[in-house]
């Protein structure tokens, strides 16, 4: 494994924060539209498992692709499946989304909700990252606060 810690830079408080803020704030609109949508409950099941899949396809290829920049091994199989798992789960919603009874601007509701997760989740499990690796690392240089 090499030590990539030098190139590594803490992320500030403020990005954390954001990058949870828009995690959370895309995840809960996306799931207060579909409590309150008038769809029936498998529609709903769907559209929830869709986030629920398409925020692990992200965060697993975030991952995948950090551990690769970092000499980590990561097999072709898993980076591709992670590749195909984040374009299905987009399909998915887009074919959903396509063929439901819904209004144009809950579609595109939906659909930005989606879009926000996603980006928002892979902000966050940057960030962890960062943060665990860089943790024990800063505490023992003089000057850095932990």
């Amino acid at each position: 494994m090499n030590n990539n810690n030098s190139q590594i830079q803490r992320p500030t408080g403020a990005f954390i924060g954001a990058s949870w803020a828009a995690l959370l704030i895309g995840a809960i609109t996306y799931l207060a539209g579909l409590w309150n949508s008038a769809m029936q409950l498998n529609e709903k099941g769907y559209y929830f498992t869709i986030l629920m899949y398409g925020l692990f396809a992200a965060v697993s290829l975030q991952k995948s692709v950090r551990d690769r920049l970092e000499g980590i091994k990561v097999t072709g199989l898993y980076f591709g499946l992670c590749w195909l798992s984040l374009a299905l789960s987009i399909l998915l919603l887009a074919v959903g989304l396509f063929n439901a009874t819904l209004t144009m601007s809950e579609k595109g509701f939906f659909a930005m909700a989606f879009v926000l997760s996603l980006f928002a989740a892979v902000a966050v499990q940057k960030n962890v990252r960062d943060v665990a690796t860089l943790g024990g690392a800063e505490a023992a240089e003089p000057g850095h606060e932990a």
